[in-house]
């Protein structure tokens, strides 16, 4: 049976305040070629100077992912032409990058995974070409110099459902860590595919597919190589190691250049930045500072709240989200209840507004209120959900609104009976129907035992009445 071999290489945008080599301001959409500087632009005699944040997040990364960390690293000229590229090579890590080694676990369907690593590299970005339907290209160097770590894997994953794993945990891991926002729809994380097939005696040559900057890409191009390499393997032919593209309105992949026709990147030592020692000291401070990790945390929310595996797992993907349940969790020590009021009712009105959850302006403090008057009884759960989408716009107090409001939950068991006898008064077809095993029908009842109340009549007190009162019809 032939096996599918798939490495990856990730570039992961760190969101330092500056660039990688100057004090250039490293910004999404600003304006083009605003945030450029003699260094990014490569004027003669300008000098790169190491970021020393950017240092530390790729060192925050060799950490979460169990990676060997080398003190000792030099920086090298990758040199190649494109009009995007400033000085006419780009500053990375050759032969001696900053982290060796480590791995990221998965779920395969064999059960836990261990995606081993090659390496973790840092280097700059290019600055970004936009084409023109007038066949003009425009160049912005906003982008040039912005500080990246490279991510590779070894060749351990075997399907695009793992791949997707993969990226999942390596993408919650990075948000964790709060090194970079992995947005890949502005380029903060885009991934290079590395793909062939072997049976018991042959094997296809390796084909790598650039620069795939969403899931729906990289799961269509892996499945698209894999047939295109099962066909291969058919006819005992190993093709070409080349370098692919994704085409999305084919859906297929094109040739860029075979292997042959590739660049000899002539690697120079950079000579502009000294070679670099960090500290012991340094290294372990920053291991000690790590966050507690999605895999850990989800593992404590199972635990300790008792969560499902579901929930546990959606509220674990965002260091943001993560806190922000446990704040809430706290005021109203119900876990199961606070877990479903944030991820369907808040997440739904954080994707309409199409926003992040960092963007959200209610405060835990107030939706912990909110909650805690439902589940007190003081307010239904309709009033709470009503106020619920004015309190994510306008963040105010719960209780001085539901006070100002005259919104309290009208509990009087005398108050509410009066209501159910003028109800069934009302419709005596509705206690026709209840009788007849007809049980929509009291539905109806509370409903119009509600709107005689304003929405403040205790819905589960009615349901009861009106059944207990129907045993006398």
């Amino acid at each position: 049976m032939a096996e599918l071999i798939i490495g990856l290489e990730i570039h992961v945008e760190l969101n330092t305040e500056t660039k990688m080599y100057c004090s250039c301001k490293n910004e999404f959409g600003a304006i083009p070629n605003t945030n450029i500087c003699p260094i990014c632009l490569a004027h003669p005699g300008a000098l790169p100077r190491m970021n020393k944040e950017a240092v530390e997040y790729a060192l925050l990364a060799g950490h979460a992912f169990h990676c060997d960390i080398h003190p000792e690293f030099k920086m090298d000229r990758k040199k190649y032409f494109y009009p995007d590229l400033a000085k006419g090579y780009q500053i990375t890590q050759e032969d001696e990058p900053i982290c060796t080694g480590g791995y990221i676990e998965i779920d395969s369907k064999d059960g836990e995974k261990k995606i081993r690593l090659e390496r973790i590299h840092m280097e700059e970005d290019t600055g970004a070409s936009t084409h023109t339907e007038e066949g003009y290209t425009l160049l912005d160097y906003n982008r040039a110099g912005i500080p990246l770590i490279e991510i590779v894997s070894k060749p351990d994953l075997s399907s695009a459902e793992e791949v997707t794993d993969f990226l999942n945990q390596l993408r919650d891991t990075v948000l964790f860590l709060g090194i970079s926002d992995v947005k890949m729809a502005e380029g903060s994380l885009r991934c290079d595919v590395n793909i062939n097939l072997k049976d018991e005696d042959f094997r296809t040559e390796i084909s790598e597919i650039k620069n795939l900057n969403s899931f729906r890409a990289i799961t269509r191009a892996i499945e698209y190589e894999e047939k295109r390499h099962h066909e291969l393997l058919k006819n005992r032919d190993h093709g070409v190691h080349e370098t692919r593209r994704w085409d999305e309105l084919e859906g297929k992949t094109l040739t860029m250049r075979a292997e042959d026709e590739g660049d000899d990147y002539r690697f120079t030592v950079e000579m502009d930045i000294p070679y670099t020692e960090l500290s012991q000291e340094g290294i372990d401070r920053l291991k000690d500072s790590l966050p507690e990790l999605p895999k850990e945390r989800k593992q404590r929310f199972l635990e300790q709240y008792k969560l499902s595996e579901y929930d546990a797992d959606i509220l674990t993907r965002d260091r943001l989200l993560a806190d922000f349940f446990e704040e809430v969790e706290t005021e109203v020590k119900d876990p199961d209840l606070v877990a479903n009021w944030i991820l369907t009712d808040v997440m739904r009105r954080i994707n309409e507004h199409e926003m992040e959850f960092s963007e959200m302006e209610m405060s835990a403090e107030n939706l912990g209120k909110l909650i805690l008057l439902v589940k007190d009884g003081k307010i239904n759960n309709n009033t709470g959900k009503k106020i619920l989408r004015t309190l994510f716009d306008e963040n105010f107090d719960p209780e001085d609104y539901v006070r100002e409001k005259g919104l309290i939950q009208v509990s009087d068991e005398g108050k509410l009976e009066a209501v159910v006898d003028e109800v069934l008064k009302e419709n005596p077809q509705s206690i026709e129907d209840i009788k007849a095993g007809r049980d929509r029908a009291i539905g109806f009842l509370v409903g119009q035992a509600m709107k005689k109340t304003k929405g403040q009549g205790n819905p589960q007190m009615f349901n009861e009445m009106i059944r207990e009162k129907i045993k006398e019809y």
